[in-house]
């Protein structure tokens, strides 16, 4: 298997679960990881990851770059306030796909904001765990 996709989740995200379960329900980010592991088994290498550090964030974006991975991002508030993600993004030549739990824009209206989307191939959002399965298929479709 060669295609490899990091799944970076941003800030607050290693709290799903049990953070504000009325808005993002108690499905944890390691149910979300063995649903993608499951999703995406024998087609893509899973590399999943979360940090609460921009600067972390910014350089396993440089890393997949480098190693030619697609990446999904959920890089949580830094969606709507990080210009280095965006640059990390553009810089490091990588085709990513933003997604969020929810649907950002029936939500406060700082979050119908992105800072990265117009760097990613695309924007899954609303779909519960399930932006993430979606997103996989999305960057395996990807010419």
């Amino acid at each position: 298997m060669s295609t490899t996709l990091l799944v970076l989740n941003g800030p607050n995200l290693n709290l799903l679960g049990t953070r504000e379960p009325a808005t993002y329900g108690t499905t944890t980010l390691g149910d979300i990881e063995a649903l993608v592991r499951k999703h995406a088994a024998g087609r893509a290498e899973i590399l999943f990851e979360q940090s609460n550090h921009e600067g972390e964030l910014v350089g396993r974006i440089h890393d997949a770059g480098r190693e030619g991975h697609g990446v999904i991002l959920n890089a949580g508030a830094l969606t709507h306030t990080s210009l280095a993600l965006r640059d990390a993004i553009s810089g490091a030549g990588v085709s990513a796909i933003e997604v969020h739990l929810t649907n950002v824009h029936r939500r406060e209206d700082f979050r119908h904001h992105s800072m990265i989307a117009a760097v990613c191939k695309g924007v899954i959002c609303g779909f519960g765990s399930a932006s993430y399965t979606l997103a996989v298929d999305a960057l395996l479709g990807l010419d």
